[in-house]
């Protein structure tokens, strides 16, 4: 289930272009200043950004190739991704936040509970976002991501609104999901805490780039 891609994509003045190899249960952490293109990165291997050029492949699926036309959307990616926002569905209980991706992949509503549970919030599959805590809702969007068993997960900074305790008990929580769910793994993050706690690897960006000196992916 290896990721293996090399993202080609200008947005604005920032032109990207970063290569990328991550092993199953590999956690490589994205970092840099702001502007170097770790967010636009994540997106396009999400598929929120096309490639202009370059392959993105996982599990020996072409999931973007400009060169040969080929493109899977989003939603057929078999992709997990926790945004920074979390970007919950106000109007639906943590419950059926969980299940809106299990619907669309043909699994039973039920997994939802299981995963909620799997998280420590079963016992608020009834609530609404606007009922939840900072570190609730961040484990109902991870939970989300985790449904259906993806075959990469997607970190966009998913615990910059946390703080204290509840930022130690997401880092405890995720390192474990991560470890069991056994997929490559991309995280962008600016706080050294989330890369000693979560990385095996880290890959710095400066202006769309692989810095200088970074060790290459492996082979």
């Amino acid at each position: 289930m290896t990721l293996a891609a090399r993202v080609q994509v200008t947005v604005g003045r920032l032109d990207v272009d970063v290569e990328l190899r991550v092993a199953p249960g590999e956690v490589v952490a994205l970092v840099g200043p702001n502007g170097a293109g770790k967010t636009t990165t994540l997106r396009a291997l999400a598929g929120l950004v096309p490639l202009a050029r370059g392959r993105i492949v996982l599990r020996d699926r072409v999931l973007d190739d400009p060169a040969t036309g080929a493109f899977v959307p989003p939603a057929a990616r078999g992709v997990g991704m926790v945004f920074q926002d979390q970007r919950l569905f106000p109007h639906l209980t943590a419950e059926a936040n969980v299940a809106f991706p299990l619907r669309a992949r043909g699994r039973p509503r039920s997994e939802a509970l299981a995963l909620l549970a799997a998280v420590g919030l079963d016992r608020h599959a009834d609530a609404l976002p606007a009922q939840l805590s900072g570190g609730q809702a961040q484990k109902v969007a991870l939970a989300r991501a985790l449904a259906g068993g993806p075959a990469l997960l997607l970190l966009d900074e998913p615990l910059a609104g946390l703080d204290g305790d509840a930022r130690t008990d997401m880092h405890g929580l995720l390192a474990r999901q991560l470890a069991h769910v056994g997929v490559p793994c991309v995280i962008v993050t600016h706080d050294p805490e989330d890369v000693r706690a979560l990385a095996t690897r880290t890959v710095a960006l400066r202006a769309g780039r692989v810095a200088a000196g970074e060790a290459p992916p492996p082979a």
